[in-house]
């Protein structure tokens, strides 16, 4: 193949199209637990978190809450992965050994939000979140009372959690969405000194925590008792005037090494001795690789 501009622009388009695919056909689990959020500058504050939005009757004037003692910022970072494509297999029309490469670039990028979004999850135990404490901890404090969204313990943590709503305990801020770019002018530096034309993407995003009262996290064993623990303390919850959220847990997020104990809480119609599970189907249970 000749290598001119031309011939260069129509390989960027198959790349471009390769990386389009795979990006749209990867798998990703991240939209269940997290909700996106756009972002017009270099961060974004989301103090509003610290006032649970439910309605209540208007008798004079309007009841604003001061949100002055919360402040919850997320900076956007930069990401980026890139590859080389020889000259010489340009040259050669063999450009069709870099399909699984694009493809993989797309995947990449598909699946990039999971990795960040799971593993906040998972550091939920000693990671602050609007309110000044740990996402999951034993005294958020609400009506000067503390409030527990911890279920203690040292093993392996699995997380209840009420995704019906449009706010989600997780956040994915997204600055730039993922951009299919390239260095394959003939003239370029790269080029010209090593023989390689460059071909990579980049995005702008960050993750957060959202409303912790949406979300369980236990490190104790997964079983019917903890489990029962963890579902009565979320649907407990209220807001500082002491009505109940509302909260009703809907699923149940494992790592795959917790995988036969959550299908055995939420999925088996009977317990060990023959009785009656009664959490059957009571929450939907979700294996997270990106947790392992």
């Amino acid at each position: 193949m000749i290598i001119n501009q031309s011939n260069l622009t129509g390989i960027y388009n198959t790349f471009s199209t390769i990386f389009n695919q795979a990006f749209d056909g990867a798998p990703s689990q991240w939209p269940l637990v997290a909700m996106e959020a756009p972002s017009v500058g270099r961060s974004t504050d989301y103090k509003w978190l610290g006032d649970f939005p439910m309605m209540k009757e208007w008798v004079g004037d309007r009841v604003i809450k001061d949100l002055s003692a919360f402040q919850y910022e997320i900076v956007n970072k930069s990401y980026e992965a890139t590859i080389e494509v020889d000259r010489d297999d340009i040259d050669d029309d063999q450009i069709g050994v870099y399909t699984p490469m694009i493809q993989a670039l797309g995947v990449a990028a598909r699946q990039h939000p999971d990795i960040l979004v799971f593993a906040l999850l998972k550091a939920g135990f000693d990671t602050l979140c609007f309110d000044g404490q740990y996402f999951f901890d034993t005294d958020h404090q609400v009506a000067g009372a503390s409030v527990s969204n911890d279920g203690g313990g040292a093993g392996d943590p699995w997380f209840l959690m009420d995704l019906s709503r449009p706010l989600k305990p997780i956040i994915l801020q997204v600055r730039k969405r993922p951009e299919f770019v390239a260095m394959d002018r003939p003239d370029d530096e790269n080029v010209f000194m090593r023989k390689k034309f460059r071909y990579g993407v980049d995005d702008r995003k960050n993750v957060g925590y959202g409303l912790w009262q949406l979300a369980y996290g236990s490190k104790n064993t997964l079983n019917a008792t903890n489990y029962a623990a963890a579902r009565a303390a979320m649907m407990s919850f209220t807001n500082d005037e002491g009505v109940p959220l509302g909260i009703v847990p809907t699923h149940l997020v494992v790592a795959p090494t917790l995988e036969a104990a959550g299908r055995a809480v939420v999925e088996a119609q009977f317990d060990a001795t023959g009785a009656s599970n009664v959490w059957y189907r009571t929450a939907q249970l979700v294996v997270v690789p990106w947790l392992a």
